[in-house]
């Protein structure tokens, strides 16, 4: 596969992630009305609750004042031009894909950064006494195409190659 087809494959990824991420907090915020509710249990180890987390992952740096969304904002679009750059230079579709996740991820949470001067986080996991973080599906397909990153990396070269036609 040559590089022009896996870049434009990593952009369909970065657009489906985009979308999909806007299209689900736009249901729980304006048709299930997630703000209001506040909680809404799905299952015994999954709840939809409303979060609006001003940090970065796992509500970090939330002390810097209520301006930092903007510099978080330009943070997260540097690494998004950053990693644009190396998918147009990938090798495999794995590589391709995984960045497509993460910068369509990326570019969703900064949508909302700059539109409610937070993120919008929603899915919520839990067994027993056992919680996990609050996240959205932006939050999920950076953290699924870094972990897919990571596999790409640990692989012998021969294999990733191979993974590229």
């Amino acid at each position: 596969m040559t590089h022009n087809r896996l870049t434009l494959l990593g952009a369909g990824a970065a657009l489906a992630v985009l979308v999909a991420d806007q299209v689900s907090k736009w249901w729980v915020v304006d048709v299930l009305h997630l703000p209001q509710v506040g909680q809404i249990v799905l299952l015994p180890v999954l709840n939809f609750t409303m979060v609006w987390n001003r940090g970065v992952t796992f509500g970090l740096l939330t002390s810097y004042g209520r301006s930092s969304y903007l510099l978080l904002a330009a943070v997260a679009l540097a690494v998004v031009i950053s990693l644009v750059v190396w998918l147009r230079r990938a090798e495999s579709r794995l590589v391709a894909i995984s960045l497509g996740a993460i910068v369509g991820g990326a570019l969703a949470n900064v949508i909302d950064r700059l539109r409610f001067g937070a993120v919008i986080d929603f899915i919520h996991a839990h067994v027993g006494d056992w919680s996990w973080y609050v996240f959205n599906l932006a939050d999920a397909a950076i953290v699924c195409g870094v972990a897919a990153l990571v596999i790409d990396s640990l692989m012998p070269r021969a294999r990733r190659t191979e993974s590229a036609s």
